[in-house]
């Protein structure tokens, strides 16, 4: 038997909308939790992906068979100090839990810190260990859209409301967070400003990650970061940047109208990153899908039509724009060597321009960090 179901460990269930069970070793919270079956490939970069709010309301699977190796750096303690630190793409974890193989209960951050399992913990996330995950990964691709809830032994029973779409469901439900706006639960409530840079890049925070902030800083801009339902035609700024987050693009109140209405016509150059290129898709006229199987790894393959040259790119995500649905005036600009689904569009006179994978990445490749040179290139 393996030594996670020992009898001195408390179990617990992993129940699929599938109807498949899976037993192992509750870890993290005692709590039941429901959520999107989601997984992701790397073998570093646990905390930067739990953090992610593109992961809100998913159970996210880890491949790699040992996570938790280095624990959890230190959390930043305010605004200024998250541009200096890593480890974090938000201030909490914003998956809903966690399936590992193996999990490792120090912590030998060069930091400081805590074990991941104690970070759970504090943060009422369970999570499960000594699952196949492997196996669990390929049932989830297999399956396109899949559902799952976490039962530990003896959990208590109480309702969690943490984040504000959660409260649509009931203790039973199979939770798929894409029925749902989640901008609400991701986005600033108010507006921020970072640093003092010659160009102000104005922000629509969809459920941004810090990174993209820090590569904005880094490159020596002024950061306005912007609530979701924020009067766009009001701001002032030299360009815009559409974030990541998580969700249906098609789901998020009317945020690709007021981004058609009042940002396109602006004609200031404009990065949309993730859902943020959907988004801007939306914007433009373009409509979206949902992929059967999701992008979810630290080497998913693109190729840039113009330059003629691949690259490998972090990714987390289950829509896609539709190639037949692109307007006129855009052309695409990546797409995925694996499935050829549209990668990135750019505008063939204006400065407009997307990437569905992340070229600030946090963690994974850099390959794609001289997309952000080349925005901020066409900022006058």
């Amino acid at each position: 038997m393996s030594n996670f179901l020992r009898k001195n460990y408390k179990r617990a269930r992993l129940e699929l909308s599938n109807g498949a069970v899976f037993e192992g070793r509750a870890i993290g919270a005692s709590s039941c939790v429901s959520g999107e079956m989601v997984f992701n490939t790397g073998m570093l970069g646990y905390s930067e992906a739990m953090t992610d709010p593109s992961y809100l309301g998913q159970i996210l699977v880890f491949s790699f068979c040992l996570m938790g190796n280095y624990g959890i750096a230190p959390l930043p303690k305010n605004d200024e100090d998250l541009l200096h630190s890593f480890g974090h793409e938000s201030a909490s974890i914003k998956t809903q839990g966690i399936i590992v193989s193996d999990i490792f209960d120090g912590c030998y951050h060069h930091d400081g810190g805590i074990s991941l399992e104690n970070w759970m913990k504090e943060q009422d996330v369970p999570g499960i260990a000594g699952i196949d995950t492997r196996y669990l990964v390929q049932t989830i691709r297999e399956s396109g859209a899949l559902f799952g809830r976490i039962v530990p032994e003896g959990a208590d029973k109480k309702k969690r409301d943490k984040f504000e779409f959660l409260k649509f469901f009931k203790d039973s439900d199979y939770i798929d967070p894409s029925k749902y706006n989640l901008m609400p639960s991701v986005s600033t409530k108010e507006i921020k400003s970072f640093g003092k840079g010659g160009k102000k890049i104005a922000v629509i925070d969809c459920g941004i990650k810090w990174n993209i902030i820090r590569m904005l800083l880094q490159r020596g801009c002024e950061v306005l970061l912007l609530p979701w339902d924020s009067d766009f035609s009001k701001v002032e700024c030299d360009g815009w940047l559409i974030s990541n987050g998580p969700g249906d693009p098609k789901n998020t109140g009317d945020l690709p109208e007021r981004i058609k209405k009042e940002v396109l016509p602006s004609k200031k150059p404009i990065l949309g990153i993730c859902l943020g290129h959907q988004l801007l898709s939306l914007a433009s006229g373009a409509q979206t899908k949902r992929l059967r199987h999701g992008h979810r790894s630290h080497n998913q393959p693109v190729f840039s039509l113009p330059q003629k040259a691949a690259f490998m790119t972090s990714q987390n995500h289950r829509y896609a724009v539709e190639r037949n649905s692109i307007q006129p005036g855009w052309r695409i600009w990546f797409v995925n060597a694996n499935d050829n689904s549209v990668e990135g569009l750019i505008h063939k006179s204006l400065p407009y321009m997307s990437a569905q994978f992340h070229p600030e990445a946090s963690s994974g490749p850099n390959d794609t960090g001289w997309i952000a040179d080349k925005f901020i290139e066409t900022i006058p």
